[in-house]
Parts: C-alpha cells; sequence; structure tokens
C-alpha cells in the first residue's frame, strides 16, 4: 500500500482522471480511502485504522462477485502456486506457454491508444502500457487495485477504470488503435459472440487491431479440485471454501476465425502455444 498522504499513485497513473473523481467509480473509492486511512492514523493512539473499503458492484452478476471475492488469490493462477500446481511437467509446459503468449502479444504491431477490457490484475497491463497509451477497465473494482500496483512497480502510466465490459464506447478513449481482452471471451456467452465483435469493431478506430488471449480446455490449467466445466459453465472453489458458478466457454480456433470473420474483420490469425492458450488477432476494416 501506498502512503496515504501520498497521492503521487494517482496521479502518476492518471494525471487527467485525478482532476474528475466526482465522475469515476475507482478513484471515488481510492480518494475515499485514502482520506479515511489519513483521519484514522490521525486519532488517538493505539486505534486500530479501518480497512479499506470494499468495491462492491451493483446488482448480483456472479462472475463480477467471483472475481472481487478471488482477488487475493488471483495470480495464483498465473503463477501455478498452491491449487493450481499440478506437478513439474504440466507445470513447466504451462510457463513456457504463458511466455510465449506474452511474447506473441508483444510481437504484435500494436501502437498509440490501447483499450484493455475486463483486465483482472494486470498480468499484461504493464506490457501494454510501454506500447502506447493503456486505458484499461474491469467490472470488479478490487483486481484493479492489484493492476495499479503492478503499473506503479514498472514505474508505467495507464488510466485505470470501474467498468463493465459491455458498456458502449466512450470518448476519450474511442477510437483505440488496439483493443486487448485476456481471458474474457471464454465469459461471453456463445450467443453473445458477435455482439461482443461489433462492440469491439466500435471501440477501435479504422485499421485498429483486436487481440484476445484465451483459454483451452485443458485438465491442468485449472484449480486441482476445480470440476471440469460443462454446458459452457464452471464451478469455481476458492481457499476460504466458496464456491460459484460462472460463464466458461471454450471455443476452437476455427470458432474464433469464423466468429471474428463474419464480425467484419479482416487479416484474421487464430493460433494456439499448444495445450494451455488460444491467441487471436484481426483488424477493423
Amino acid at each position: 500500500m501506498r502512503d496515504p498522504d501520498d497521492l503521487e499513485g494517482f496521479a502518476q497513473l492518471c494525471p487527467d482522471c485525478l482532476g474528475k473523481a466526482g465522475d469515476n467509480a475507482f478513484l471515488r473509492f481510492r480518494l475515499r480511502a485514502a482520506l479515511e486511512a489519513r483521519s484514522a492514523t490521525s486519532s488517538e493512539a493505539g486505534e486500530r485504522p479501518p480497512e479499506d473499503p470494499v468495491v462492491t458492484p451493483d446488482g448480483t452478476d456472479p462472475l463480477i462477485a467471483y472475481y472481487e471475492a478471488r482477488v487475493a488469490e488471483y495470480d495464483d493462477w498465473y503463477l501455478r502456486r498452491g491449487r493450481y500446481e499440478h506437478g513439474p511437467i504440466h507445470d513447466a509446459a504451462w510457463n513456457a506457454e504463458l511466455d510465449a503468449a506474452g511474447r506473441w502479444l508483444d510481437g504484435l504491431p500494436i501502437r498509440g491508444r490501447i483499450v484493455e477490457l475486463a483486465a483482472g490484475t494486470g498480468w499484461w497491463s504493464p506490457l501494454l502500457a510501454a506500447k502506447g497509451e493503456l486505458w484499461l477497465s474491469d467490472a470488479a473494482g478490487a483486481p484493479l487495485e492489484r493492476a495499479r500496483e503492478r503499473l506503479l512497480a514498472h514505474g508505467l502510466r495507464a488510466h485505470l477504470h470501474v467498468r463493465d465490459a459491455w458498456l458502449e464506447p466512450e470518448s476519450p478513449p474511442a477510437p483505440a488503435d488496439g483493443l486487448f481482452a485476456g481471458f474474457w471471451l471464454s465469459h461471453v456467452a456463445r450467443d453473445r459472440t458477435g455482439a461482443f465483435l461489433a462492440l469491439a469493431a466500435r471501440w477501435l478506430a479504422p485499421d485498429g487491431r483486436l487481440a484476445v488471449i484465451d483459454s483451452l480446455p485443458d485438465p491442468q490449467s485449472g484449480a486441482s479440485d476445480h470440476p471440469e466445466p460443462a454446458d459452457d459453465r464452471a464451478r469455481r472453489r476458492l481457499d476460504d471454501g466458496r464456491e460459484f458458478t460462472i460463464p466458461k466457454v471454450y471455443r476452437t480456433p476455427d470458432e474464433i476465425r469464423s466468429a471474428l470473420t463474419g464480425a467484419g474483420f479482416v487479416d484474421v490469425e487464430v493460433t494456439t502455444t499448444g495445450r494451455f492458450f488460444v491467441l487471436a488477432t484481426a483488424r477493423r476494416a
């Protein structure tokens, strides 16, 4: 955590947005937390400062509730820790493919204004922020705090907003030169694939590039105690025992290629890293 009196963290990441905190849910949350912490530290000695408030999104979307609750163990999936360990052979394959996915994303010709939807804890955000002006959002506020800290640790700037991935583009940042969605497409219902890709096109300027990284079905991908997904649904268990049922739609490379082409994208390229990840990129015509 940064010192409560040090608002440089907010200004470094989003100097323009700092002055618009009244319209920005994420900044209202962070500034309110800073003021409460400052008030607590000036109270009588021995009084325990209150914990940061939790951002509770409006509504009962189980996907948002799951990612809010999962934040403390979110990166364990990437790092193969705890329940996500599957032994040296499988974990070595995972790490090699995760590196390959990162090299693929880094090698794409994405520059300028970049939008990242459903950014979570910002695993890919430093890579994107180093390539252009990054605007990242997530419908769950708690993971964005981790993304903020990750970007600060890399000395990078970005604009962070609590925002549902299904909302229409706003200006700024639209139109964008690049749009990235990591592990979001698999949370989009099959019958809404076309609607999401049409939305993605509306984010992009002409010739803007879409990039997607998502999951392939592999029993060594999730936690060791997760049941296999079925009927485009997955039951997810957290370390504290809570369980959530969320959408999890595995699409083949051919399905993604066909959907992108049908949505009017051009120069469509879809490949895989082998076992764990599917990679897709295309340009808006």
